[in-house]
């Protein structure tokens, strides 16, 4: 299965993405992360979330193949919505979520990543959006929780990487380990706060995100609104096209939004 769960006897839950090849989600799955995410936060017997991923990267954001290969709308709007909330069941999971991130983290994965409560990383991991490659707009707001904000701008205008020794110098990612050992890395912190009282820590998740100074999920559907605008306009499927053709971005734009 391509999301799956296991459960340990200390109550740790992992969760576990295989979408080959790359791990780029459909709009289906989005839904389906987001609900087993908070399904599993509910179960009074969870004290703590992992989520991972199987095969090259965590994640490589949405299946841009699925929404070219669409008539109309529905899978661009299923994957905005989906997105949205997989993003938010991160962020709304009654227990702690630790994101163990292997090789690439981009587009969508910034958006789990971000949202969530404790990053551990392997030392090939990288992070970054390509959406304005792609002509969409998204995660800002989720970037801007593991870098500086200036820092954010640069490598949300050139769609550059940061690395996961860079994310642990800023203090963002807790641990970088050889990708051999990001499970039990991500298992170790887990335990610490598997022993805790479930109570307390239920609590303290909810007063965390009661006390954080922007509403994550709010910005994110502000940003999502200036992707709408430029699907309306052509721009995006001009780039998303030029992506599913040959796999780099297209480069003609020259002008105010609408122009080419």
């Amino acid at each position: 299965m391509p999301i799956t769960t296991t459960r340990s006897d200390t109550g740790i839950v992992t969760v576990t993405v295989d979408f080959p090849p790359v791990n780029a989600l459909p709009s289906a799955a989005w839904f389906e992360l987001g609900e087993t995410i908070l399904s599993v936060g509910a179960d009074p017997g969870t004290r703590v979330v992992i989520l991972r991923a199987e095969g090259r990267g965590f994640n490589a954001g949405v299946d841009i193949k699925e929404m070219q290969a669409t008539e109309g709308f529905d899978a661009l709007i299923g994957a905005n919505r989906g997105c949205a909330v997989a993003f938010g069941a991160v962020y709304d999971c009654a227990v702690p979520v630790i994101v163990a991130v292997n090789g690439f983290c981009v587009g969508g994965g910034i958006g789990l990543v971000g949202n969530a409560d404790v990053i551990v990383a392997s030392d090939d991991a990288v992070f970054g959006l390509p959406e304005v490659d792609r002509g969409a707009l998204g995660a800002a707001t989720h970037l801007a929780r593991l870098v500086p904000q200036h820092l954010m701008r640069t490598l949300y205008y050139t769609a550059q990487n940061v690395t996961a020794q860079q994310l642990e110098h800023f203090g963002s990612v807790y641990r970088v380990v050889p990708r051999e050992e990001l499970l039990d890395a991500a298992l170790d912190i887990a335990e610490k706060i598997a022993a805790k009282d479930t109570r307390v820590i239920r609590a303290a998740k909810e007063a965390i995100n009661g006390i954080d100074p922007v509403d994550v999920k709010t910005s994110y559907r502000l940003e999502q609104g200036y992707t709408f605008e430029l699907n309306l306009a052509g721009v995006s499927d001009e780039h998303r096209d030029a992506f599913v053709t040959t796999g780099k971005p297209a480069t003609t734009g020259t002008g105010a939004r609408g122009e080419a």
